[in-house]
């Protein structure tokens, strides 16, 4: 066991703060890693405050993980001492059904052992997440950072990029194919990135006109007022893609409307039932279709962190330190955030 120093949430009504606990003793297949960087993400807000019903408490969030390996296990073989290297969403799963045997682990028919709020799958203990000094995680979930990407700005790869990189690249994304990209927050604003990158042209919708310049600066090629019926029907019918970031309710039936015949809408942000309701012709009389899409597996997460080197992406973040998390909580409730928060661990010394 080792002494590990965090931040944590002891309740759903109460701010995070300094917590000490006990890392396991590594494992034969585990790799020790001192933690540089951790994002914060909006989930990391609804599992402290317990917005989904199933927090235990204490809890430490943080999911977005960039550090050095400071040791590994006697059956380590993919990675050393000084290694830098992340760990995203997910540190374990069954690892023999059919989802686990083709790479996309978070869809495991057991079900995935998340970075934090989990209990581990062979000592019951619930897991706890990056904000804190350091973590212990199998081998087979730890994830080699290519040289050239800045930590800190990589770090939202590990939950924003591969949120949207994967369905983009599921549903055969590439150049010549619309995309519309709904909302610009820390997974819209990647999504841009991401789908430029794979060739295709790319539309921001965007409720406001405050972010048609911000939208455009993020290597959008166009944008949409969605507010706006005129706006609206002129794009009718015009895209193949339509990834949904926004993360509430919203009304569907508008963007299913922009898609052309076949046309994809991709939900990624919203968990809760969808209200209003879909009107079925929007489906039926296109052969649209509704998709959904849960962050990326393994293999797809490392192909997407070497994608990002080779096209040098990364995250727009505010690095903060650990003792400001309870203000960046706040901030990110009110949308005050571009485009996401990267807590600076160093600060956890302090």
């Amino acid at each position: 066991m080792s002494a590990t120093r965090a931040y944590a949430a002891q309740a759903s009504d109460q701010p995070l703060t300094p917590f000490n606990f006990e890392r396991r003793q590594p494992r034969p297949d585990d790799v020790a890693i001192e933690i540089l960087y951790c994002g914060v993400c909006h989930s990391d807000l609804h599992f402290a405050r317990n917005d989904w019903g199933f927090s235990q408490y204490p809890l430490v969030p943080g999911h977005e993980i960039v550090g050095r390996v400071t040791s590994v296990g006697d059956d380590v073989s993919q990675f050393k001492v000084g290694d830098m290297v992340g760990v995203g969403c997910m540190v374990d799963s069954c690892r023999h059904c059919q989802a686990c045997a083709d790479g996309v682990e978070q869809y495991c028919l057991e079900g995935m052992t998340m970075t934090y709020g989990s209990p581990d799958r062979q000592d019951g203990t619930m897991t706890q997440g990056g904000y804190s000094d350091s973590v212990v995680v199998s081998e087979h979930f730890v994830l080699r950072m290519p040289e050239g990407l800045d930590p800190a700005a990589a770090a939202p790869i590990l939950c924003a990029g591969i949120t949207t990189y994967s369905p983009l690249v599921h549903y055969g994304v590439k150049p010549g194919h619309k995309v519309g990209v709904i909302g610009m927050g820390g997974l819209g604003h990647m999504g841009v990135k991401l789908a430029k990158a794979l060739g295709a042209e790319v539309t921001v919708f965007t409720r406001t006109e405050a972010k048609v310049e911000e939208a455009r600066r993020q290597g959008a090629d166009h944008v949409v007022v969605s507010g706006d019926d005129t706006q609206m029907e002129a794009v009718a019918e015009t895209y193949d893609f339509m990834l949904d970031t926004v993360p509430v309710q919203h009304d569907l039936n508008p963007y299913l409307a922009t898609l052309k015949y076949d046309g994809i809408h991709i939900m990624v942000g919203l968990v809760e039932p969808i209200e209003p309701a879909i009107q079925g012709a929007n489906l039926v009389f296109k052969r649209r279709v509704l998709a959904g899409s849960l962050i990326g597996g393994i293999p797809e997460t490392q192909e997407l962190l070497d994608f990002c080197a080779e096209h040098n992406i990364t995250c727009d973040i505010e690095t903060i330190n650990i003792q400001d998390i309870n203000t960046a909580y706040e901030r990110m409730e009110k949308g005050d955030v571009r485009y996401r928060f990267v807590i600076d661990m160093a600060s956890l010394k302090d």
